[in-house]
C-alpha cells in the first residue's frame, strides 16, 4: 500500500491505488470498516470495467495508523480525504462513500467541488442521531467501550464486518459513532451540492423516507437487488454496475 503523512490526523494514512482507465473513483468506507478490506471485490468485478480505483483506509481503520489524540469526527475525516486528493494531484475524480463514509464524502465534496466530477453515496447518515450500531456503541462511555465492549462486539459479530472491526481502533470507532450521533445536516448539503450526485440503497433497506425524498428532488437513485446495508459484501456485482454506469454518464 501507499501512504502519506496527514497533517490533519498527524499520522500515516494508507491507500490502494488500483490501476485502470478513465476518471478515478475514490472509495471511502463506513464505521468499523476499511476500504482495503471492503472494496477489492467490487473493483475486481467485470461490471466495474477496469476503472482506476483509489481505496483509502481512514485514520483509525485498516492499515492506516491509529493515533489516540485524533478526534475522528466526520468533519476531520473529510479533511483527510481532501488531503489525499491533494496529495495525488487529481484534477478530476469521482467520490463514493458508504454509510459513515457517505457522510464523510458529503462533507468532503464541499471542499473538493472544483475537481469533483460527481458524488455517489450509499445509505449514508443524512441526519444527526446515528444508526443502530452508533447508538449501541455510544450507549457506553468511551473508556468503557475501549476497555471491554469493543472486543465483545467483534466476538458477537457473525458477518464480514467482524474482520475489519477487529483491526479498527476502538477509540476511532467510538468517536466516529459519537460524531454521527452529534451529526450535521448532511441531507441539505447533499441536496444543494451543485454537482451530479447519486444515492444507492439496497432493496432490503427500503422503504426509507430519505430515499423517497431524494427521488422527489429528481436526484439519481438506484436500488440494488438481493442486498441491504452491507451491499459491497452481499451483492458486489450490482454495486460495481451501479458505480460504473453512473460514472460513465458523467465522465
Amino acid at each position: 500500500m501507499e501512504s502519506f503523512f496527514s497533517a490533519v490526523a498527524k499520522c500515516r494514512v494508507r491507500w490502494l491505488d488500483l490501476p485502470g482507465t478513465g476518471t478515478p473513483l475514490v472509495f471511502v468506507h463506513g464505521l468499523g470498516c476499511a476500504s482495503s478490506y471492503e472494496y477489492p471485490r467490487v473493483v475486481a468485478d467485470k461490471n466495474f470495467a477496469g476503472r482506476r480505483a483509489i481505496l483509502i483506509d481512514l485514520p483509525g481503520y485498516g492499515y492506516s495508523e491509529k493515533p489516540k489524540d485524533f478526534s475522528y469526527t466526520i468533519t476531520e475525516q473529510s479533511a483527510v480525504v481532501a488531503e489525499l486528493i491533494s496529495h495525488l494531484c487529481l484534477k478530476k475524480f469521482f467520490l463514493y462513500g458508504h454509510s459513515m463514509g457517505g457522510s464523510i464524502c458529503i462533507e468532503a465534496s464541499q471542499r473538493l467541488a472544483e475537481c469533483l466530477c460527481a458524488l455517489i453515496v450509499s445509505e449514508p447518515n443524512f441526519h444527526p442521531g446515528g444508526g443502530f450500531f452508533s447508538k449501541q456503541i455510544c450507549s457506553y462511555t468511551e473508556d468503557n467501550y475501549v476497555a471491554r465492549i469493543h472486543t465483545s462486539l467483534v466476538a458477537d459479530e457473525t458477518g464480514p464486518w467482524a474482520g475489519s472491526l477487529s483491526v479498527a481502533a476502538p477509540w476511532a470507532v467510538w468517536r466516529g459513532a459519537d460524531s454521527l450521533i452529534t451529526g450535521n445536516n448532511w441531507f441539505e448539503m447533499f441536496a444543494h451540492l451543485k454537482k451530479p450526485k447519486s444515492l444507492i440503497f439496497g432493496e432490503s433497506s427500503l422503504p426509507d423516507s430519505d430515499f423517497t425524498k431524494v427521488q422527489t428532488l429528481k436526484i439519481t437513485t438506484t436500488v440494488l437487488p438481493d442486498c441491504g446495508h452491507s451491499m459491497s459484501w452481499e451483492n458486489p456485482s450490482a454495486l460495481s454496475h451501479a458505480l460504473d454506469t453512473f460514472c460513465k454518464m458523467h465522465e
